[in-house]
């Protein structure tokens, strides 16, 4: 049983655990194409028991969370990638800036709309909710990562930026996948890139000091 282990094994069996659910979902969402499949279905394609995905997730929508999230994590992957400076608000901002640049985002939002539906084609409330609550959970992780980078900065100053960048990359998706189809090909990656230089310049210089935009075709 797992309460006679060793506590630095359980630990290590619990992770283990977690990881082949979230793993398998991911699986079963990129062979289906969506995510129509059941408790027992994630439990046996993970190797474990109905009871151990319970144990680590509430329901099978907690589990698409996690595992849609984590194709998110580029942004987290690029922001560690760039040289921390001071602790100034300015360059906060464009370290963000760099990371988002920096990231491909393309790639796994057009894996989101596929496997949760596209945003402009009435998705279903728990799809709606789902993409939601993705976008939701990757600030919260790119705003802990920020702290634990920046922890001298003002707190409410990091929050700020982070939600208004992380919030702002929710709106574009609405926006890209309208006008792209939520496609991963050379002129959508153009599209997102234009998108993305919009917001980065309204959270920098204000709303109403942005440049005109230019056309997207």
């Amino acid at each position: 049983m797992l309460s006679n282990l060793p506590a630095d094994r359980r630990v290590a069996l619990k992770t283990r655990h977690r990881q082949a659910i979230v793993d398998a979902a991911a699986e079963l969402m990129n062979e289906r194409s969506g995510t129509d499949f059941t408790v027992e279905q994630l439990a046996e394609r993970a190797d474990v028991s109905r009871r151990t995905v319970f144990n680590h997730f509430s329901s099978v929508d907690d589990v698409v969370t996690e595992a849609c999230g984590n194709v998110l994590s580029s942004v987290i992957e690029s922001l560690a990638a760039v040289p921390a400076g001071d602790c100034g608000e300015a360059t906060m901002m464009e370290e963000m800036a760099a990371a988002f640049r920096s990231a491909d985002l393309v790639a796994p939002m057009a894996y989101l709309t596929r496997v949760l539906g596209c945003p402009e084609q009435d998705p279903s409330p728990r799809q709606a909710l789902m993409t939601l609550r993705v976008f939701t959970e990757a600030s919260d992780r790119l705003l802990a990562e920020m702290l634990a980078r920046r922890p001298e900065a003002d707190k409410l100053a990091v929050h700020l930026l982070v939600g208004s960048l992380a919030g702002g990359v929710g709106v574009l998706y609405h926006h890209w996948a309208a006008e792209t189809g939520a496609v991963d090909t050379p002129e959508s990656r153009r599209v997102w890139s234009l998108l993305l230089e919009r917001l980065i310049a309204a959270v920098r210089d204000g709303h109403g000091n942005e440049s005109p935009p230019q056309p997207l075709h």
